[in-house]
């Protein structure tokens, strides 16, 4: 594995493999990684014959207030993880590198709408800093593929939607969320989770299933599944900033034709706040699909 920092390296690096005639797929993260991480590499080796992996804790997705300086960082760790895992080229930019301008004057990508509900009403300016990354990542790595968790399913609309508006060249790969054994989904922020409360966390899984299981089993009140699910969260000693149901597609409020649902959670517990997200299928009138 070659590790680069400079934009003019990977830009080369990724140049020579095209040259070679290889496929690129494309793994942005922030490092601190885990086996969801993993999965992600492990299906653009899948996909690909050159994989590259960016880390960079970008400053301009975190709101004022929240937890960029503390967000975990474990560059050699990372790095040997990597490696083991066959990736090739190993990105890691510094803020200079990629906001030469500093973060004021840099400019701005943005999704009106899709990056302003949810996760993005209740961290302003999170999306347009992460459509903003995104997009220079891959301007400046160029790949056939990009691969996405599924388990930040607002992210992964945002940034489909952010590849077909601005025409770019690259088809976003979704992959599904990885779980530990009791069903909560593996992230970074887990890190922050005292023994209590990491007891406490797989209730926000199960109050996913509980509402995705109502609303497959033909649910009409969409609004009663997001109350019965703050409910429970609440009760579980979490503090919900939502608990929505949504049209799959384009995270639009569901109408009673819409058959494609995702369920959407965010919670805190501690310094932490988890989110998650469960597709289901509501039953055609009638119960004939």
């Amino acid at each position: 594995m070659r590790t680069v920092v400079g934009e003019h390296e990977a830009r080369a690096a990724v140049g020579g493999a095209r040259s070679a005639g290889r496929r690129v797929a494309f793994v942005p993260t922030m490092g601190n990684l885990h086996a969801g991480h993993i999965a992600l590499v492990e299906r653009a080796r899948a996909l690909a014959g050159y994989v590259v992996v960016s880390i960079f804790v970008n400053p301009l997705q975190f709101p004022v207030g929240e937890d960029f300086d503390a967000y975990p960082r474990t560059p050699e760790a990372d790095g040997r993880v990597l490696e083991a895992a066959g990736v090739d080229l190993l990105w890691t930019p510094g803020a200079r590198d990629l906001y030469p301008r500093g973060l004021e004057q840099t400019t701005r990508v943005e999704v009106p709408g899709l990056g302003e509900i949810l996760c993005g009403a209740h961290r302003p300016g999170h999306f347009a800093g992460v459509a903003t990354v995104v997009t220079i990542l891959l301007s400046v790595v160029g790949p056939d593929l990009a691969l996405f968790g599924e388990k930040d399913y607002q992210q992964l609309l945002v940034i489909r939607r952010l590849v077909e508006d601005l025409h770019l060249p690259v088809t976003v790969v979704p992959v599904p969320t990885v779980r530990e054994p009791d069903g909560l989904a593996m992230s970074s922020r887990n890190g922050y989770l005292g023994v209590e409360d990491r007891g406490r966390a797989p209730a926000l899984f199960r109050a996913l299933q509980g509402a995705a299981g109502r609303l497959s089993r033909g649910e009409a009140d969409p609004e009663a599944v997001e109350a019965d699910g703050v409910a429970e969260l609440s009760a579980a000693g979490l503090r919900p900033d939502y608990f929505s149901v949504r049209r799959a597609a384009d995270l639009a409020a569901p109408g009673p034709a819409d058959r494609d649902l995702v369920v959407l959670a965010a919670a805190w517990l501690g310094r932490a706040r988890l989110i998650d997200n469960l597709r289901c299928q509501r039953p055609s009138p009638g119960g004939a699909d």
